[in-house]
């Protein structure tokens, strides 16, 4: 027997599947479209990776090589699930793309790869394609705040709910009805998959887990058009989703202030090109370092001063082995801003073991903070304590990283970026990202979507 009542994970179906533009505010249309340009330029980034290579050549084994769907690191056409699959791996590789704090949650690479391809394959405008994609953050965020930090201890939040966000993102975009929509949030939860372990390996599960979660949800949404029924509580229920993954799941969460409090316009882009978490921290030591003068070489230890999900994540990593391990960790990072004033994708591919950042990141440790974990995730604090080689011990903290909505990026720093990320893949000329920023910038006037590249 069906059960008719109203709960959470109907109500949010239900919001998200009558969302209309109308019921949308302009300033979170403007921030959807940072978004967008900002995930296009971390997804031309990941071209040329090898793990990323690896999905791509996989993609192109087992899809068709002709399609309206969009692979933005080759420029071909193939099928929406294909596309999205390799756009949403590359879009994660570079630890570019956006993040949630509240929710510690990356929804660019899931939300916006599956509903670009998507959106192309079936012609959408390119406002149906935002609405769409404004879904996606709102549900995805929703279901990682729900899931909460217990659940982040082991599972990869980006790839588990994921999943959801990208079945309400491409559900959307198909016109699902509640009903539909939250069946398919039931088949994309029972899929929901990504674990930690694989950064004690230097693995590359990292991109399998978006390209499976964008896969996965894009496939539970089109299900859901077709008839195929899922669980109704897939993520409340009592051997749903927050049952085994999570042991503090609130559910007020998943419908917290719908329509009212736009979680979208929460989110941070990352100016580093490292994990989120190490951002604080980095900040924090690039004021002191700037405050006070200091140099690389003046550094004799750094004491970060961090909240239990760092630790939980970056603690394993001691002794990095490859650039993409190198972002999480702590040590690595923070030597690297301190000696070239950024961690950016160069510094990480050409310095990561050079012999003085190595040196620099063994003398960097991390200390559980009580302020900081209190406050995490709603906000990321940066506190760092910094011995110098002359005997003085300095203090510094950051409130509000680069990147957070308080600190954010101008659109200028965004084109910036975007063209950085681009260039540093050969994915694209300075003439060509020139061009599609002026198009990408447009996106909402767009009356059908198709490639964004020649």
């Amino acid at each position: 027997m069906t059960d008719t009542s109203t709960h959470a994970s109907q109500e949010l179906a239900s919001f998200v599947a009558q969302l209309k533009a109308e019921d949308i505010p302009e300033h979170v249309f403007l921030k959807a479209e940072d978004l967008f340009v900002d995930w296009v330029g971390s997804t031309l980034a990941g071209k040329g990776a090898r793990a990323i290579e690896i999905i791509n050549r996989f993609s192109k084994q087992m899809g068709p090589n002709t399609g309206s769907s969009e692979v933005l690191i080759d420029r071909t056409q193939t099928s929406p699930i294909f596309a999205a699959m390799i756009n949403a791996a590359a879009s994660h590789v570079v630890e570019q793309d956006d993040v949630h704090n509240g929710s510690v949650f990356h929804p660019a690479t899931v939300v916006f790869s599956p509903a670009l391809a998507v959106a192309q394959s079936i012609g959408a405008s390119g406002q149906d394609f935002l609405v769409a994609s404004i879904v996606g953050y709102e549900v995805g965020i929703r279901v990682g705040e729900f899931l909460g930090r217990s659940h982040y201890k082991v599972f990869h939040t980006t790839g588990t709910a994921g999943s959801v966000a990208a079945a309400a993102a491409v559900g959307h975009l198909l016109k699902l009805t509640p009903e539909q929509m939250l069946h398919a949030f039931g088949s994309a939860g029972t899929q929901a998959a990504g674990l930690w372990e694989f950064l004690k390996d230097a693995a590359d599960s990292k991109q399998l887990h978006t390209a499976h979660a964008s896969a996965t949800g894009l496939m539970s949404a089109y299900l859901a058009k077709d008839g195929f029924t899922g669980a109704q509580k897939i993520l409340e229920g009592t051997q749903g989703m927050a049952a085994g993954m999570s042991t503090d799941a609130n559910v007020a969460k998943l419908t917290d202030r719908l329509g009212q409090r736009w979680a979208l316009v929460e989110t941070s882009f990352k100016y580093h090109a490292s994990c989120r978490h190490t951002h604080p921290a980095t900040d924090a030591l690039l004021k002191v370092m700037q405050d006070h003068h200091l140099k690389a070489e003046d550094i004799a230890q750094v004491t970060t001063f961090v909240h239990q999900g760092a630790i939980d994540v970056l603690g394993p990593v001691v002794n990095p082995q490859t650039v993409h391990q190198s972002k999480f960790s702590m040590g690595t990072v923070l030597a690297l801003a301190a000696q070239y004033g950024y961690a950016g994708l160069e510094e990480f591919e050409r310095h990561f073991k050079h012999p003085q950042v190595q040196q620099l990141r063994d003398r960097v440790q991390m200390q559980l903070d009580p302020e900081i974990d209190a406050a995490y995730p709603a906000r990321w604090i940066g506190k760092v304590s910094v011995k110098t080689i002359d005997g003085r011990e300095l203090h510094g903290r950051v409130d509000e990283p680069k990147g957070d909505p308080g600190n954010t990026l101008s659109r200028t720093e965004i084109d910036t970026k975007a063209m950085r990320l681009a260039l540093f893949s050969h994915a694209a000329t300075e003439t060509e990202m020139r061009i599609l920023l002026t198009q990408l910038w447009g996106i909402r006037s767009i009356k059908q979507l198709s490639a964004l590249l020649p």
